[in-house]
């Protein structure tokens, strides 16, 4: 069984992603982040509903202990609309300080509240919602157990060689120029795996990713095997559209970094993103990007 988050309702967000976290709950791509804005302007807190339903509960929950995150986070449970596709079901989002209540009626686009930064983030990673579903005899307060998450939208795979221009850095990442969105605010684009798909993931860091856009099943009693590799470079396997990472590294001109982080996106300031907390790029630095098997690194 799945669920399809329809095209509508991933229209409202510059990106998004599946398997980009290093939490149980994204796996199998059972769990779905949605990111409203870019860092480019900024961390953004609007918090877009996902679906039109009624607010059925909202509660405060414990987070992951960070420095830079406050010690809780907060859980919204909205029920869809009957008329709806989702109907039925019970839609978990984390992330969002609430502005709603239980029994208030949202459509799909009202503000939910503000999001913010929990201890479930990693630095590198912008604000966002994270959104999973659950049938009505599931019990909506794990943390894990949510329904494997299809997507009403397709993503168009970019080709990238591997290189590209730093146009942007932080203290933990740098996105380079390439590929570009070849049409900004129209489709949502990602990386392309040598064979066909695209990339989805926190490569390697997260102990797993995801090869969306194919025709494999994503259930997990219905395997369907392939190597997935990157310019040549073997990156692991993927069981239907779920990748186990090899034992590999990314380097940045030649040296180890942290790795790459892989998502789906519709702006125009899309590029690959270097995850490289302890290396600095420079802005118009060109960077060659390649995966190795960390025996040989």
């Amino acid at each position: 069984m799945a669920v399809t988050l329809p095209e509508a309702a991933l229209a409202q967000y510059e990106r998004f992603s599946l398997y980009n976290s290093p939490y149980p709950a994204h796996d199998g791509g059972c769990a779905i982040d949605l990111y409203p804005g870019t860092l480019v302007d900024g961390r953004t807190t609007a918090a877009p509903s996902p679906v039109a339903g009624t607010v059925r509960e909202t509660r405060t929950v414990r987070a992951p202990p960070k420095s830079y995150a406050p010690e809780h986070d907060h859980l919204i449970l909205l029920e869809p609309s009957a008329s709806g596709p989702l109907a039925g079901l019970t839609v978990r989002i984390l992330h969002v300080d609430p502005s709603v209540e239980a029994g208030d009626i949202v459509d799909r686009g009202d503000s939910l509240g503000s999001l913010v930064r929990a201890g479930f983030f990693a630095p590198w990673v912008d604000n966002h919602l994270h959104v999973g579903f659950r049938g009505a005899d599931q019990n909506p307060y794990r943390a894990s157990g949510s329904i494997p998450i299809e997507l009403g939208a397709s993503v168009r795979p970019l080709e990238w060689d591997g290189s590209g221009h730093v146009v942007s850095t932080g203290d933990t990442y740098a996105v380079l120029d390439a590929p570009a969105h070849p049409t900004p605010g129209a489709e949502f684009v990602g990386v392309r795996a040598d064979r066909g798909g695209v990339l989805d993931g926190g490569l390697p860091h997260y102990d797993g990713g995801g090869l969306l856009g194919r025709s494999a099943s994503i259930e997990p009693d219905e395997p369907f095997e392939t190597v997935v590799s990157l310019n040549g470079d073997r990156l692991g396997v993927a069981n239907g559209r779920t990748i186990a990472w090899d034992d590999v590294t990314v380097t940045a001109n030649g040296e180890p970094i942290t790795g790459l982080s892989l998502f789906c996106a519709r702006d125009g300031d899309f590029g690959a993103k270097l995850i490289c907390p302890d290396q600095a790029f420079e802005r118009g630095e060109r960077v060659r990007v390649r995966v190795r098997s960390s025996e040989a690194i």
